[in-house]
C-alpha cells in the first residue's frame, strides 16, 4: 500500500499543477487571449499562433527553454536552441530574406518620395529612445526598447541581441509583434484625428511602370549605399535585398520560391515559438515589461503620427497630389500598415485605391527601421 501511495505522490509532484504559481496561470491566460486574437480575429495569425503557443508551453513546462547548465543531463530544452538562433541574429536575418523575396519594391522605385515618408515614421523610435532613458533604462537597453516603434519584430530581436539585451528580448519581441498584429486597431484613430475628410478622400495618380532593369538594380544599389554607410546593417539590409534580387532577377526562381515559402515559414515557426517561450512568468510579469510595453506603444503611435503629419506636409507642397494617409504606412509592418491606409481611405471614398501608393512608404519603413538599428549599433560601437 505504501508503494502505491508513494508512486501516486511522485506522479502528483511531477505534474505542472504542483510546480506552477499564479503568475504562470496569468501567462497561460494571456497566451489563450493571443490565440483567440490570431485564430478568431485573424490578427497576424502566422506570427501570433506560434508566439502564443510558445508562451503556453514555457509557462506549463519551464524546462522547455532551460539552458544546458540548468538541466541534470547537460542538454538544454528544445526551445533553448531555437532561442539561441534568435540571439545569434540568424533567424531575424533569414526572415528579412524571405520578406525581400515576397516584396515588390516597384511602388517605392516609382515614387522615391516614399523614402521620406518611411524615414519620417522612424521619428517614433528616437522619441521612445529619449523617453526610455527617462524611464531609467541604460542607453543600450533604451535603444533596444525604442526600436519597437518600427513595428518590426525581426529588427527588434536583432538589435536586442547585438546590444547584449538578451534579458529584455522576450518582452521586446512580444511587444513588437503584438503591435504589428494590432495595427488595424491602433493606427486608424490616429490617422483620422490628424487628417480631414477632404485629405482622406484624395485620389493619387497611377504609379508609373517600373522596368525590370530598375527592379534588378535597386537591391544592388541599396545594398552598396546603405552597407557602405552603415556596415552593421548588412545582415538585415543585405538579406532583405538578396531575397528581393532572387525575386526580380528571374533566373533563380527556385531560390525565390524557397526563400518566400518553405524557408520563410520554417523560420517563422522557429522564431515565433522561441520568442513566445522567452515570456516565462518570472521574466515577463514585472515593472520592466510594463514599461517596455508602454514605451513601445508610444513609439508606434508617434511613428504613425509623424508619418501622417509628414504626409500632410507633402500634400500641401504638392498642392493636394499626395494623400496623407499613406504616411502611416511608413512603419514597417508589411503589408498590414499599407492595407490600413487603403481601408481608411476607402471609408471616405470606396473608389479610392491607395494600397500600391502606401506600399512605397511601407517597404521604405522596413529599410528605415534597419537603418535606425544600424545607427544605434554605430553609436554604441557594436
Amino acid at each position: 500500500m505504501s508503494y502505491v501511495t508513494e508512486t501516486l505522490s511522485n506522479l502528483l509532484h511531477q505534474t505542472a499543477f504542483a510546480n506552477l504559481d499564479y503568475k504562470n496561470y496569468i501567462m497561460i491566460a494571456v497566451a489563450c487571449v493571443f490565440l483567440y486574437l490570431a485564430i478568431r480575429k485573424g490578427f497576424e495569425p502566422l506570427l501570433l499562433v506560434p508566439i502564443a503557443f510558445g508562451m503556453l508551453l514555457v509557462n506549463i513546462y519551464p524546462d522547455i527553454i532551460a539552458s544546458p547548465e540548468e538541466t541534470s543531463n547537460g542538454v538544454g530544452g528544445l526551445l533553448y536552441y531555437f532561442y539561441t538562433l534568435d540571439e545569434w541574429s540568424i533567424l531575424p536575418s533569414l526572415i528579412f530574406m524571405g520578406v525581400g523575396a515576397m516584396t515588390d519594391f516597384g511602388p517605392l522605385i516609382a515614387n522615391p518620395i516614399s523614402f521620406l515618408l518611411g524615414a519620417a515614421a522612424q521619428f517614433g523610435i528616437f522619441t521612445a529612445y529619449l523617453l526610455a532613458i527617462g524611464f531609467g533604462f541604460s542607453d543600450q537597453a533604451a535603444a533596444a526598447v525604442s526600436i519597437i516603434g518600427g513595428a518590426d519584430g525581426p529588427t527588434s530581436i536583432f538589435l536586442a541581441g547585438k546590444l547584449g539585451q538578451s534579458s529584455l528580448m522576450g518582452p521586446i519581441a512580444v511587444a513588437a509583434y503584438s503591435y504589428m498584429a494590432l495595427v488595424p486597431i491602433i493606427q486608424p484613430p490616429i490617422m483620422k484625428a490628424l487628417t480631414t475628410k477632404k485629405e482622406r478622400a484624395i485620389h493619387m495618380e497611377n504609379l508609373r511602370p517600373v522596368s525590370k532593369l530598375e527592379k534588378i538594380l535597386f537591391p544592388i544599389v541599396v545594398t552598396i549605399i546603405v552597407c557602405l554607410l552603415l556596415p552593421t546593417t548588412a545582415p538585415l539590409v543585405g538579406m532583405l535585398m538578396l531575397g528581393n534580387l532572387f525575386r526580380e532577377s528571374g533566373v533563380v526562381r527556385q531560390l525565390s520560391e524557397t526563400a518566400s515559402n518553405a524557408l520563410m515559414y520554417i523560420v517563422v515557426i522557429l522564431l515565433g515559438t522561441s520568442v513566445g517561450a522567452s515570456t516565462s512568468a518570472e521574466a515577463f510579469l514585472n515593472w520592466t515589461t510594463i514599461k517596455i510595453v508602454i514605451l513601445g506603444l508610444v513609439a508606434f503611435c508617434v511613428g504613425t503620427a509623424a508619418g501622417v503629419l509628414f504626409g500632410k506636409l507633402l500634400c500641401f507642397l504638392t498642392k493636394g497630389k499626395i494623400n496623407p494617409l499613406i504616411g502611416s504606412a511608413g512603419v514597417s509592418a508589411v503589408p498590414m500598415a499599407a492595407r490600413v491606409s487603403q481601408k481608411v481611405g476607402a471609408e471616405e471614398d470606396p473608389t479610392n485605391f491607395l494600397l500600391m501608393h502606401a506600399m512605397g512608404p511601407n517597404v521604405a519603413g522596413v529599410i528605415g527601421t534597419a537603418v535606425a538599428a544600424g545607427v544605434f549599433m554605430a553609436i554604441f560601437g557594436v
